[in-house]
């Protein structure tokens, strides 16, 4: 499980001082739910994940990961998740068997329990006709399915997935979500951020409405629909947006 509560993170601008990304959020992901954070660019998705994958420390607030704070604990943090960006980021000169056997080696897997869990991996994701292809000869999609494998190669319970399919054509985006599905199904705990609100509606068990650093809205889909009386999450999000914004003018 994640548990968010009052998170914030600051960073500090010469000319305007200290700036707010992430400001007092609280949620929680639960085992076998997918929870969506769903906003623009800039709105405080990646800042969160970042903290949550411990590469940087709240300002504010703390984050339990997996029954570890992100902050006194992060080693124990960074051994029970995984991290996938929108930047794939695999090796030009490595195969994708080595690169995913790279990484679970990373985590303390040796042998034939690595070689019997990259077995089954490659299976699952259908890798098993480019294994041998260099990071430099691979497309988009396997490049993103090598991704996914080194960030579930250490079977970890809580698996954090920022943007991942942005940038990608719709035939590998659908993919990649039908795999994300897949892990939940598993009963991962896994925490997705996205600005397309047909990701949400399709994927989300419940989400989360982030704008400008500040929580807007959390919970089902269909309740949220509901609560503020709006036919679509489209509709929601730029209803919430709107309200944000008098808000900020009103009070400032």
């Amino acid at each position: 499980m994640i548990q968010v509560e009052h998170l914030s993170k600051a960073f500090f601008d010469y000319r305007r001082g200290w700036v707010p990304a992430v400001d007092d959020v609280s949620f929680e992901c639960r085992p076998g739910e997918i929870f969506g954070l769903l906003g623009p660019n800039g709105a405080g998705k990646t800042t969160t994940l970042r903290i949550l994958s411990t590469v940087l420390k709240p300002t504010a607030g703390r984050a339990i990961v997996a029954g570890h704070d992100v902050v006194l604990e992060p080693e124990e943090v960074r051994a029970r998740i995984g991290f996938m960006s929108s930047n794939t980021g695999v090796y030009d000169r490595m195969t994708a068997w080595e690169l995913v056997e790279y990484f679970g080696r990373l985590y303390g897997i040796e042998g034939d329990a690595l070689k019997a869990r990259m077995e089954e991996i490659f299976s699952w994701l259908q890798m098993n006709e480019f294994r041998d292809v260099l990071g430099s000869k691979m497309s988009t999609g396997m490049r993103q399915k090598v991704s996914i494998a080194r960030t579930i190669v250490h079977d970890p319970p809580v698996l954090i997935f920022d943007e991942p399919t942005s940038g990608l054509d719709v035939l590998v985006a659908r993919a990649v979500l039908l795999k994300i599905a897949e892990l939940r199904d598993r009963g991962k705990t896994i925490i997705f951020s996205t600005h397309s609100m047909q990701e949400v509606t399709k994927l989300c068990d419940r989400v989360a409405i982030i704008y400008k650093g500040r929580l807007q809205a959390e919970g089902r889909p269909g309740e949220l629909l509901e609560r503020f009386d709006q036919p679509d999450l489209e509709e929601l999000f730029f209803h919430l947006v709107e309200r944000a914004d008098a808000d900020a003018v009103a009070s400032a």
